[in-house]
């Protein structure tokens, strides 16, 4: 029998303990040993601080972007060894596609957010300059800078692989170092990930550590710059949190936790409907993927009274043609649940559950024959009907976390409302409907006791990822019983691993420190056009003023001509007379592209390309006879990678645009990006 090593201090170690011994979920038979004993949880905190965070923080977040995609690559590129591992926790190859390659997309993701909107360095600016004096020389901003603590990842069972990545993503992007401990149960298939990881020497070294067993006093140890992040039961989080060190040092614990989500049918739905189909379609899959073993599973469907019956044969129906067993037999398409032990805590809970609930399918082992398997942890789909779910709390409180789902009726939308807030806090709902009216109700009231509302027609079916897919996009957590907790989210799940500061000083002050220039901040003049200049030569709040020009009638007929922008502002002098402006004026494109002119150096140089325009605003009008003139700022630097050899080695150079006029009013301002060639290439 194979033993789980952990991951401490660089180094692969086991316990000297009694180890746990972990039973296949197909068959019963012990296939893994883990033990954790002796491990010396202060020193695993102090080498993750001081060798992994530090060494993290040190990256830029381009760096950290680039060391996610290319971990990614590198589990792709073992995933078959996974989906082998994976079988043995009864996971069918959908199951673990979901959790595999599941887990690499969302590395992959964030790779690419960053490298869209995070600076190619170690301090995030996360706004503008705030101003806080009348002549602009003291401001403010907050900026993000990474923990030099330790995130330990508390994980569930049932997504080994996807579980730790959706946590290690944002937690590795904001420059902090992880302690992984999985669940016992799946544990071998999370280990099998770090080894590659470790393996591939893509992770600096104490970035990542693993836990294979107890964590013994872990939570103990921890200190003010340590994060913890728990998945699992509200139980077991519960407890978790109330740990008095993490209470006495407010270190942040972020909590996902199981909760009974539903799903609503809406009033406008007929038997008719493609929503109806969809509805029962939706429910079976979130009943079936993983054996039910999600904890964003719908446990509660609800649909109006007269529905009821209808719902509750088609359901029947659809369930009856899932196939339970073996994932390597053919045809099979729900497999077991983790463990025995977990087949019979959900028979428990349903049995708790049949005491005010009709059971009309499954929920049972008598007569339950598994294909090609007879002794694993396997369980039958189970649909309950509670007649009477307002008299009936257990249906709102009881997770049986397996193939379960309770269908229930309601008279009219408040019904619906208070029965879906009676699960007290959802990681996500969903709504089936074809009516914006039902929906746009729906949310306005219960969108509040819910992580994630998923709404579900006809149109939005062709590509929805479904109820029980959480996106690394999305926040993924939920109030109450969900455990209050937000994890991914975007950008939103790195800053969880950061610590905002509000500095205040200067303009100038604030611009060294953010390492981008700030408006009223110091500029850099010089004789050469910065058009002329390559990537590497251009300094942060370099600055050009530009010539002047004088605004005429001609300039605004031939732009109305040109664009087919015959505007009245423009072009009808009584009208413009008695509008708001008092008084013709250029077309605000027209003040752009004139501010173009200004600025852009026309013969070929470093410079390739316009990358983009962001943050325009018109400010004041330009009347004939106005004057403008450019004020020209390198912003900030973006150094891109070179894929290729032969490609062109650039940056994108953010200049700040400020359109003035006679008097010195800005009348426009804008950000633009440009592509600037660099010296040297450096293929990634």
């Amino acid at each position: 029998m194979e033993t789980l090593h952990s991951y401490v201090k660089g180094n692969w170690y086991v316990g000297g303990g009694k180890p746990r011994v972990i039973c296949s979920a197909l068959n019963g038979e012990a296939i893994y040993q883990l033990d954790s004993s002796g491990i010396d949880n202060q020193a695993m905190l102090a080498y993750g601080r001081e060798k992994g965070s530090r060494a993290l923080a040190g990256m830029t977040f381009l760096e950290r972007a680039t060391m996610l995609k290319e971990v990614a690559k590198c589990i792709l590129a073992h995933k078959e060894e996974l989906y082998a591992l994976a079988a043995e926790t009864g996971a069918t190859r959908t199951d673990s596609w979901i959790d595999i390659e599941g887990g690499a997309a969302t590395f992959f993701n964030y790779a690419s957010l960053a490298n869209r909107e995070l600076p190619n360095d170690t301090v995030w600016p996360e706004d503008d300059l705030i101003p806080l004096s009348k002549e602009g020389t003291f401001a403010a901003r907050h900026i993000l800078t990474s923990k030099p603590g330790v995130a330990v990842h508390i994980n569930a069972y049932n997504f080994p692989c996807w579980g730790m990545l959706e946590k290690l993503a944002p937690t590795w992007l904001g420059g902090m170092a992880a302690i992984v401990k999985p669940a016992s149960d799946s544990a071998y298939v999370t280990q099998a990930v770090v080894r590659i990881m470790v393996d591939s020497g893509l992770v600096p070294e104490g970035a990542i550590q693993l836990v294979c067993g107890s964590t013994g006093d872990l939570l103990d140890c921890l200190d003010t710059q340590d994060v913890v992040t728990f998945t699992g039961s509200a139980q077991t989080g519960q407890m978790l949190r109330a740990t008095p060190n993490l209470i006495e040092k407010s270190i942040p614990f972020t909590m996902e936790a199981d909760s009974v989500n539903c799903a609503i049918l809406g009033d406008d739905v007929t038997p008719e409907s493609p929503e109806f189909a969809l509805f029962v379609k939706e429910v079976c899959r979130e009943m079936t993927v993983k054996a039910g073993q999600k904890c964003t599973a719908i446990r509660r469907a609800m649909v109006p009274q007269h529905l009821l019956e209808a719902t509750s044969q088609a359901l029947v129906e659809r369930l009856s043609r899932v196939v339970v067993g073996d994932p390597a037999q053919e045809g099979v398409t729900m497999g077991a649940l983790i463990s025995q032990s977990q087949r019979d805590d959900v028979q428990e809970r349903v049995t708790t559950l049949s005491n005010v609930c009709r059971v009309v399918t499954g929920g049972t082992l008598d007569g339950f024959e598994p294909q090609g398997a007879a002794q694993g942890a396997y369980y039958p789909p189970t649909l309950l009907v509670c007649d009477d779910p307002f008299n009936a709390p257990a249906v709102h409180d009881t997770e049986a976390f397996g193939p379960v789902c309770t269908l229930m009726p309601y008279q009219n939308r408040d019904e619906a409302v208070s029965l879906a807030k009676l699960g007290q806090g959802s990681l996500v709902g969903s709504l089936v409907t074809a009516s914006g009216a039902f929906a746009a109700d729906m949310v306005a009231r219960i969108g509040h006791a819910h992580g994630r509302l998923h709404v579900l027609n006809a149109e939005s079916a062709r590509e929805s990822t479904g109820h029980g897919s959480p996106l690394p996009m999305l926040v993924h957590g939920g109030p109450g019983r969900a455990g209050g907790g937000e994890e991914m989210g975007g950008l939103r799940g790195v800053k969880h691993y950061m610590q905002r500061t509000a500095i205040q000083g200067s303009p100038t002050m604030l611009a060294a420190i953010g390492r981008e220039w700030v408006r009223g901040a110091e500029k850099i003049r010089d004789v050469v056009h910065p058009f002329r200049k390559h990537f590497e030569d251009i300094a942060i709040g370099e600055s050009l003023t530009t010539a002047r020009r004088t605004i005429t009638e001609a300039d605004i007929v031939n732009f109305a001509c040109l664009s087919g922008d015959h505007f009245y502002a423009h072009m009808d002098e009584i009208a413009a007379r008695e509008s708001m402006f008092g008084q013709r004026v250029a077309h605000g494109y027209f003040v752009i592209s004139a501010a173009a002119g200004l600025f852009v150096e026309a013969a070929p140089g470093p410079v390739l390309a316009n990358y983009g325009m962001e943050n325009l605003r018109f400010i004041e009008p330009v009347v004939i006879g106005d004057t403008i003139q450019v004020h020209l700022t390198c912003q900030r630097k973006i150094k891109k990678p070179q894929r290729r050899p032969e490609d062109v080695p650039q940056g994108v150079i953010v200049w700040d645009v400020e359109v003035v006029k006679q008097d010195g009013s800005t009348v426009a301002s804008y950000s633009i990006l440009t592509l600037v060639a660099r010296r040297e290439g450096d293929v990634a």
